[in-house]
C-alpha cells in the first residue's frame, strides 16, 4: 500500500498493484457535498460514524463526475452510482498517463478507526531510533524506500535492513556514486562518470545500464514522477530533461530545458507537475505531460539546493540555498511569501514537509537537523525541535561531574555543548558566546557582530551549579572570560575581565588559562601579560590578583587550584612554576623548569601536577614536596593535551605526531602507545575510569575509547624504547574486524593470571592466608568449650537419620561403609585406641626425611579443636613419643627459618608449650631444641621491630610535614 490519506477518523489506503513499489500516488476527490455523503454511505454503510466526527477534507477535482439526475432511479441507487463513479475517477487519476491496461487489478482498501479524536501522527521528538553498522568509508549518498535504506561510498552501494545490518551489496560502478533513487523492486544509481545502473534489489544483479555522453547530457538529478509507470525523469548539467522508460529502455521524451544546470527535481502535489531547481537560483514549476512552464520563481542566494511542497492545504513551496536561507513561495499568488534567513549556518542539504502537517524538516552541512512549525502570522516558521552537533571541529573536551555521564565540548564554531555517554536524548547545547545576547538574537548568524570568538580553554565544577554559574571559559584572542550555566543551558550573567579594560578591549591582551576551585565559588584566570586574577563566580566581582603587578614575566600557560583551596599553581612561558597561598596571595615557592611549559594539569586527589613542555617532554611534579618525581620523553610533536586516570596512576598524553601514550607513574614507564590517523587535539579520562574521550583534527565527533583493563586481563609491562606503535582505527558503532585482540592476548607471556607465591622474598616475613578463627583462639579453647557446653546431654534420635551420616570436622566427609556397623559390640578393641593419626605418621616420617611440608599442610586443614587433639596426642601419656615431640619442634623451627606462616608458627608453638611444659622441662633433648627456637624467635622479632619503627617514623614525618 503505497499511499494513504488520513481524514480524522478515516484512513484510505490506495494500492495500485501494477505501479512500481515505493512510489507516491496523488489523487483528488470532488468537493461536492452530495458526493461526499454518497462516498460516506458506501464506505460506512453501518453508520458507525457520526457526520460531525468525520470532517472530511476533500480537494477539488475537475474530472469528478457531476451528480446525475433523473426520476427513473431511486434515491439509494442514484447515490450508490455516483459514489461508484467517484471511486472510478479516483482510480483513473491514480493510474496516470499510461495507455496500457494494468497487469493486475487495482484495489481500494478502506480502514475505519472508531476514535473520533484521532489525529495524524506528528514529529514528537528527534530521538535516535537506531544506529546502523559502520561502513569502511564516509557515506556520500543516501536514499530509502519503505523497506530498505541505501547508502553508498565511493563506487559501492549497500542496502541496510532493520536500520542496522547490510543485507545487499551492489558492485559494478567504476566511479563514485553521487545519485540514488529507489524505484519499486529496483534501485537506480548514477556515478560521476555518467553511468546509470538499475539494480534488482533482491538478486543484486544489473537490470539495466545506460551510458550517457557527459558532453551532451551529464546527469545531475533523478526523479520518479508520480503515477508514471516504469518511468524516471533525469535532469542534466546542460539544463535539458529526459523522460525514460526503464522497462523498455527507451527515451520517451526530451525536454529542451532552460540552458542552465539542473540541481534538483521535486514532485509537486499535483500530478504531472514537477519543480525544477537551477544553478542560477531559478525555480521552474513545469508540467511534464504537456511540456509547458506553469510558473517561474527566482531567488538571489545562489543555486537551488532543495525543494519541498506543503501538503496540509496551503499552496506553499520551500526552497533552500547554499548560504543557509530558506525561501517560501505562495503558489496561488505566484510570489515570495516570506524568508527564513540563517535557518542553517551552512548550505541547506535537504528539506521535506511532513505529509499533512505544517512541519518542515531541514538539515545542513552545519551538522544540525531542525523541525520548523508554521503556526504564526505571515507564514514564517519557527524552530520546534532541533538536534545539532558541532558545525566545526571541537577543540577542548572535559568531563562534567564525577559520574562520567556528561562531556562538555567547545568547538571552533563558538558553541559550548554537552554530550551524554548514556543516551543521545540527554545531549544539549549551551549556545554560542555573545557580547550582547539581545542584540545577537535580532541579527542573523552571518551578520552577528556580537558573537564571541571560539572557546579555547574552559573549566567546570558541579558544586553550586544549581545556585549560580558553574563553567568559566576563555575565548580566542579575547580578554573577557564568560560564565555559563549548565542547568539553564545558556551563557551566564557575568563577563570576567580586569576593571581597567571594562570600557575598551585591548588588542594584544587576552585570557590564556582558567580554573575553578573545587567548591565552585572562585575562578582563577591567567592573561597573556602574566597577570593572574581571582573572581567570585556568584557575583562576578574581582577578588584580587597574584603578585604586585603580575605573577609572571611571560604569558600564563596554566593555572591550577588544589582540592582544599590552599595553593594556587601558575606556570609562565618564561619557564617558572610558582606556588601561591590562595587566601593571602603570597608567593610560597618558585621552581625553575628546564624548558618553557606548554600547559599544566593537576590531579587534585593525589596532588601531582603534569607539565607539558615545548620541547615535547613531560614532567610530573609533587606539589607537597615541590619536586619533579617523573620525567617522560618520547613524543615527536607538540603535546596537545593531557589527562590523568581517576586513581592518579596513569598519565595519558596526545601529540601532533598522531600518537596517544599512557605513562605509568609508579613505575615511570610507558605502558601503552598507539597511532591514530588524525592527531588528537584534546583528551579527557572519565572520573569512573571506564572511557577515554578524544577529539581529533578536522573531525566533528567525540570518540570514546573503552578501558580494557576493567573487564579483561591486560598486560601492563613497560614498552621497549624502540617500540613502534601500530595504527588503530578510531571507535565506531561496529567492532573492527582487522584487529585481532584475542590473538594478541594469547601471544603475551604476562597475560596469564598472576598467582602469588607463598614466600615473596627470603628477607620478608609472610603470614598465612588462613582465617583468624583457625589459630587466634588456640590458647583459649578451654574457655570457649566451657561457654559452649550444652545444658542438656544430646538425645539419641528415635529413628534413623534421613541424610547420609558424615564424619564431624571442618571439612565434612561421608562415613565409609566399613565404618558403619549394624550392631554395637560391648568388647572394646584396644588396637583401635592405639591407632596413630595421619599427622603423627607424617611427623615420624619427617624425622628421617627432614621434610615438614606434609604435616604442616595437614595441620593447616584442621580446625582449632582437632589441632588441640593432635598436639595432645604427641606426648607419651597420650600415645605419642619424645621423638615425635622433637619432630614437631623442628617443624616450627623450619617455619621460622623460612619466615612464612609466621602467625601459625606462633600459635602452634604457644599451644604446644601450654600442653607439654612439664615434659619439655624434664627432657634435655627437647629443652635444647626449645632454646634454639627461642633464639630464632628473638632475632626475627628484633628484625620485624626495626622495620616497624622505620615505617612509623616515615609515617609520622609525613603527617607532621608542613606545606
Amino acid at each position: 500500500m503505497d499511499n494513504h490519506k488520513v481524514f480524522c477518523g478515516l484512513v484510505i489506503f490506495l494500492q495500485i498493484a501494477d505501479l512500481p513499489r515505493g512510489s507516491t500516488y496523488n489523487f483528488s476527490l470532488c468537493n461536492h457535498d452530495e458526493i461526499q455523503e454518497d462516498l460516506l454511505n458506501v464506505l460506512d454503510p453501518d453508520m458507525t460514524f457520526k457526520k460531525e466526527e468525520l470532517q472530511l477534507d476533500f480537494h477539488t477535482c475537475e474530472d469528478a463526475p457531476p451528480p446525475p439526475a433523473g426520476p427513473q432511479q431511486s434515491e439509494g441507487s442514484r447515490r450508490a452510482e455516483r459514489a461508484g463513479r467517484l471511486l472510478e475517477c479516483v482510480l483513473e487519476r491514480a493510474r496516470g498517463c499510461g495507455e496500457r491496461p494494468p497487469l493486475w487489478r487495482s484495489t481500494l482498501f478502506v480502514l475505519q478507526r472508531h476514535c473520533p479524536g484521532y489525529r495524524p501522527p506528528q514529529v514528537k521528538k528527534l530521538g535516535i531510533v537506531a544506529v546502523s553498522n559502520a561502513l569502511p568509508q564516509d557515506i556520500t549518498c543516501l536514499a530509502a524506500d519503505r523497506m530498505l535504506i541505501f547508502a553508498s561510498y565511493d563506487n559501492i552501494l549497500h542496502a541496510f535492513a532493520r536500520n542496522k545490518e547490510v543485507v545487499h551489496t551492489y558492485e559494478g560502478h567504476k566511479a563514485r556514486i553521487h545519485l540514488l533513487q529507489p524505484f519499486g523492486d529496483h534501485v537506480i544509481s548514477v556515478d560521476v562518470d555518467n553511468v546509470l545502473i538499475v539494480w534488482d534489489i533482491q538478486s543484486e544483479e544489473e537490470y539495466l545500464q545506460v551510458d550517457f555522453d557527459k558532453a551532451t547530457f551529464a546527469v545531475s538529478a533523478v526523479l520518479h514522477p508520480s503515477t508514471y509507470l516504469n518511468k524516471i525523469l533525469l535532469g542534466s548539467e546542460q539544463g535539458s530533461l529526459q523522460l525514460w522508460n526503464i522497462r523498455s529502455n527507451k527515451l520517451l521524451y526530451s525536454f529542451p530545458g532552460w540552458h542552465l544546470a539542473v540541481t534538483t527535481l521535486e514532485q509537486a502535489p499535483a500530478v504531472d507537475v514537477v519543480a525544477v531547481g537551477l544553478v542560477s537560483g531559478h525555480i521552474i514549476v513545469h508540467n511534464i505531460k504537456f511540456d509547458e512552464t506553469l510558473m517561474k520563481f527566482q531567488q538571489d542566494w545562489g543555486p537551488i539546493t532543495a525543494i519541498s511542497f506543503r501538503t496540509d492545504g496551503h499552496p506553499v513551496m520551500a526552497a533552500g540555498s547554499p548560504i543557509g536561507h530558506i525561501a517560501l513561495w505562495d503558489l496561488e499568488e505566484k510570489k515570495l511569501m516570506c524568508q527564513m534567513q540563517d535557518a542553517h549556518s551552512t548550505a541547506i542539504a535537504g528539506m521535506s514537509f511532513v505529509p499533512g502537517e505544517p512541519l518542515l524538516i531541514t538539515n545542513g552541512a552545519d551538522n544540525a537537523i531542525r523541525v520548523w512549525i508554521f503556526d504564526g502570522p505571515g507564514g514564517t516558521g519557527r524552530v520546534l525541535r532541533s538536534r545539532m552537533g558541532h558545525s566545526a571541529p571541537p577543540t577542548k573536551i572535559r568531563y562534567h561531574g564525577q559520574n562520567g555521564e556528561q562531556i562538555l565540548s567547545a568547538g571552533q564554531d563558538g558553541t559550548l555543548q554537552s554530550f551524554s555517554t548514556v543516551h543521545e536524548k540527554f545531549n544539549k547545547s549551551l549556545g554560542r558566546g555573545s557580547i550582547n545576547k539581545k542584540k545577537s538574537k535580532k541579527k542573523g548568524l552571518k551578520l552577528d557582530t556580537m558573537a564571541l570568538p571560539p572557546i579555547t580553554v574552559f573549566a567546570s565544577e558541579v558544586a553550586h551549579q544549581s545556585d549560580w554559574d558553574s563553567i568559566v571559559a576563555c575565548h580566542q584572542g579575547y580578554i573577557t572570560c564568560t560564565t555559563w550555566n549548565y542547568q539553564k543551558t545558556s551563557m551566564g550573567a557575568h563577563k570576567l575581565r580586569p576593571e581597567e579594560f571594562s570600557k575598551h578591549k585591548p588588542i594584544d591582551i587576552y585570557a590564556t588559562a582558567v580554573d575553578i576551585t573545587s567548591c565552585g565559588n572562585f575562578a582563577v584566570i591567567g592573561l597573556s601579560t602574566g597577570r593572574v586574577d581571582v573572581y567570585n563566580m556568584q557575583s562576578g566581582i574581582h577578588r584580587g590578583r597574584y603578585g604586585k603587578e603580575r605573577a609572571h614575566e611571560g604569558a600564563i600557560r596554566g593555572v591550577a587550584v588544589d582540592g582544599l583551596n590552599q595553593l594556587i599553581i601558575t606556570a609562565g612561558s618564561e619557564g617558572l612554576i610558582k606556588f601561591w597561598k590562595f587566601k593571602t596571595k603570597d608567593l610560597v615557592y618558585t621552581t625553575e623548569l628546564s624548558s618553557s611549559p606548554n600547559g599544566i594539569l593537576l590531579h587534585r586527589d593525589s596532588g601531582i601536577l603534569g607539565i607539558a613542555f615545548d620541547d615535547f617532554s613531560i614532567s610530573v611534579l609533587d606539589i607537597e614536596t615541590r619536586k619533579t618525581v617523573r620525567t617522560f620523553s618520547g613524543h615527536h610533536g607538540r603535546i596537545n593535551d593531557m589527562t590523568f586516570s581517576p586513581d592518579g596512576r596513569w598519565l595519558i598524553t596526545s601529540s601532533m605526531d598522531c600518537t596517544i601514550k599512557t605513562w605509568d607513574l609508579p613505575s615511570g614507564c610507558l605502558i601503552d602507545c598507539f597511532l591514530v590517523d588524525s592527531a588528537a587535539v584534546s583528551l579527557a579520562m572519565s572520573p569512573t575510569g571506564d572511557f577515554l574521550a578524544s577529539t581529533h583534527v578536522d573531525d566533528l565527533g567525540i570518540y570514546l575509547w573503552s578501558n580494557r583493563s576493567l573487564y579483561s586481563l591486560v598486560s601492563l609491562r613497560p614498552l621497549p624504547a624502540d617500540y613502534e606503535p601500530s595504527m588503530v582505527t578510531r571507535p565506531s558503532t561496529c567492532p573492527v574486524q582487522d584487529v585481532d585482540v584475542a590473538g594478541d592476548e594469547e601471544t603475551c607471556d604476562e597475560m596469564v593470571e598472576y598467582v602469588s607465591p607463598e614466600q615473596l622474598g627470603e628477607q620478608l616475613v609472610t603470614l598465612s592466608s588462613l582465617p583468624e578463627s583457625r589459630w587466634k583462639n588456640l590458647l583459649s579453647l578451654d574457655v570457649i568449650k566451657k561457654k559452649n557446653k550444652p545444658r542438656e546431654p544430646p538425645k539419641v534420635p528415635k529413628s534413623a537419620p534421613f541424610f547420609i551420616p558424615t564424619v564431624p570436622g571442618l571439612i565434612p566427609r561421608y562415613i565409609a561403609p566399613e565404618e558403619e556397623s549394624d550392631t554395637q559390640s560391648k568388647v572394646v578393641n584396644l588396637g583401635v585406641l592405639a591407632q596413630k593419626s595421619d599427622f603423627y605418621i607424617h611427623l615420624e616420617e619427617a624425622l628421617s626425611t627432614n621434610e615438614y611440608t606434609a604435616p604442616l599442610n595437614l595441620l593447616k586443614s584442621l580446625g582449632p579443636s582437632n589441632i588441640e587433639i593432635e598436639l595432645r596426642g604427641l606426648a607419651p601419656e597420650g600415645g605419642g613419643s619424645m621423638e615425635v615431640m622433637l619432630s614437631f619442634l623442628r617443624m616450627i623451627g623450619m617455619m621460622l627459618n623460612k619466615k612464612y606462616n609466621f602467625d601459625l608458627a606462633q600459635a602452634y608453638l604457644a599451644l604446644f608449650l601450654k600442653l607439654h611444659l612439664k615434659i619439655l622441662s624434664s627432657e634435655p633433648n627437647l629443652l635444647e631444641e626449645i632454646s634454639r627456637l627461642s633464639t630464632q624467635l628473638e632475632e626475627t622479632w628484633i628484625y620485624l621491630q626495626t622495620l616497624f619503627n622505620q615505617s612509623l617514623c616515615v609515617l609520622t614525618y609525613m603527617k607532621s610535614a608542613l606545606l
